[in-house]
């Protein structure tokens, strides 16, 4: 089997279940979720129904921003495990019939990588230097260049802060921990490509590519010219984002991820507008880029149509398809999003279920599938740098997965009488344990194991058409709906009455239908029409 054997491309339509390690199961009861407790509950992820696993960072790290801050590339963080524990995740999850991503960060490292310690102690104008973008300012006090971090403050710092002979600045994009790689040296290259090709050795099924449309900066780090829109963040400093020299890198990282049999999968992390994206997706580059219009927009029918849509045809006019969410570890939970309480949970369901209908994969964020919402996490227990440097937390949508009921300790995260989590688990928090919704016929998790099954069986028996054969329209009343082929419909009511359904028998609905027959506010459903 090889990388062009479309029986491999088993992405194309994959539902995918991310995983955050430090919140997903604790083994040793240090109150860290760790790779041993992620493979002793790989068979609860199995039972879901979903095709693969992707695990969030957890290569050695100061984690002042919870991993994405890496300091070698090539190991395991003790405080999740060893390398040894992480071939038991990829032999226990391979035999369970789960592909595994892993998360690759290569637009930017740990201020405490070797490499970027070698560039502070070598100084200006060195080879060291040479591998991360380190620039004069006008001065000791002024930064070369206006750019804004993600964080909303300035994106350089100083070298040697208070030195007389070395006033040189250093970029980072996101924190002052996480300087960038500068890409136009070829040697940073070529570091990457013995990364990756280090995990895919190792038997990983691909990679989630982290800021996969950062990595290059514009030559000669020029000013922004629109500073306010800068500091609305990354993706609208033109500089920072969407260089052509791009498209080289992830050409040569498919020549390798294609090498491999079976191929190994490259999956971006690309926050631009749709026709960009789609670039990324060309044949010979990445395999998928996240679409992540779902985890902005508001609950309205055109808004969803129109972003679904102009996603779809940008991707099928390369022959890809989007990597649909609604959830992640960086954003609120969908149920609060929403409008919390009943209502933003029956959106929260009906979103998912539409996701799960769309041309393409999906991915599922830890907890969504048991319609947790966000929690306001004590602001002295909040460690998320984004809050601490710039009032946003994302702490909310991180707190350890409840296994139990009980409401002592950890509900089931960590062993009984052992370290508190990380983050503190609320109170309330068992009425949403898996134990709980696992013997309740009505939860969010018997409804979402119900819809991927039975989208599984749609998939096998062609009903679901493959990824360029989708339009999507809206309807009276609100009514979203996304017609795959001449017989699937799936469709969500997103007005405030109910809405006729359009012809079809009924597989499956988020809600029961009013007595007449119509789908209630904020529910989903899918439909299939004779052949």
């Amino acid at each position: 089997m090889t990388g062009t054997d479309p029986q491999a491309e088993w992405w194309r339509d994959a539902v995918v279940y991310q995983v955050y390690p430090r919140s997903f199961a604790d083994h040793d009861g240090d109150g860290v979720g760790d790779l041993p407790g992620l493979t002793a509950r790989l068979p609860y992820i199995a039972d879901l129904g979903v095709d693969g696993l992707w695990i969030t960072p957890f290569q050695p790290s100061p984690h002042v921003d919870q991993g994405y801050d890496v300091s070698d590339y090539c190991g395991v963080d003790p405080l999740f495990g060893t390398l040894a524990d992480f071939d038991d995740v990829l032999d226990a999850a391979h035999g369970l019939g789960l592909r595994v991503l892993m998360d690759i960060a290569p637009n930017h490292c740990s201020s405490e990588h070797p490499l970027f310690q070698a560039a502070l102690a070598a100084g200006p104008g060195s080879p060291e230097r040479d591998l991360f973008h380190f620039a004069d300012g006008p001065d000791g006090d002024t930064p070369p260049n206006n750019w804004i971090s993600s964080f909303g403050d300035r994106s350089w710092t100083r070298a040697h802060p208070g030195s007389d002979t070395d006033q040189q600045w250093y970029l980072h994009i996101f924190s002052s921990a996480q300087p960038d790689w500068n890409w136009r040296n070829p040697a940073v290259g070529d570091f990457f490509e013995d990364v990756i090709r280090f995990w895919f050795d190792r038997g990983v099924d691909g990679l989630r590519v982290d800021v996969a449309h950062g990595l290059f900066k514009s030559e000669g780090l020029p000013h922004a010219e629109d500073p306010a829109a800068v500091a609305r963040g990354l993706r609208f400093n033109p500089h920072l984002t969407d260089q052509e020299e791009l498209h080289g890198v992830y050409r040569r990282w498919r020549v390798i991820a294609d090498g491999y049999s079976p191929a190994r999968v490259l999956v971006g992390e690309v926050n631009l507008d749709a026709d960009r994206a789609a670039r990324l997706v060309r044949p010979d580059e990445m395999h998928q880029a996240f679409a992540y219009p779902f985890v902005k927009v508001p609950w309205d029918a055109a808004t969803w149509g129109s972003a679904a849509g102009a996603l779809t045809a940008a991707h099928a006019a390369h022959g890809a398809a989007p990597a649909w969410s609604v959830e992640n570890h960086d954003v609120v939970r969908a149920v609060t999003r929403y409008g919390g309480g009943a209502r933003g949970q029956a959106r929260a369901r009906a979103a998912l279920l539409t996701v799960l209908a769309l041309p393409g994969g999906a991915y599922l964020y830890q907890g969504q599938e048991l319609g947790l919402p966000e929690v306001d996490v004590p602001v002295g227990d909040r460690v998320d740098p984004m809050w601490l440097r710039g009032g946003i937390s994302r702490d909310g949508a991180r707190i350890p997965l409840p296994w139990t009921t009980a409401e002592e300790g950890s509900f089931g995260f960590s062993p009984a009488g052992t370290d508190a989590p990380w983050l503190p688990t609320p109170s309330f928090w068992g009425r949403y344990s898996i134990e709980d919704q696992r013997k309740d016929r009505d939860s969010m998790l018997t409804f979402v194991t119900t819809a991927l099954a039975l989208r599984t069986s749609l998939v096998a028996d062609g009903t679901l058409v493959p990824a360029g054969e989708a339009g999507f329209r809206v309807e009276d009343g609100g009514l979203l709906v996304c017609a795959r082929g001449g017989r699937f419909l799936a469709v969500m009511a997103m007005g405030d009455q109910p809405a006729r359904l359009p012809a079809g028998d009924l597989l499956l609905a988020t809600a029961p239908l009013t007595g007449d027959g119509l789908l209630p506010p904020d529910a989903g459903a899918w439909l299939v029409r004779a052949p």
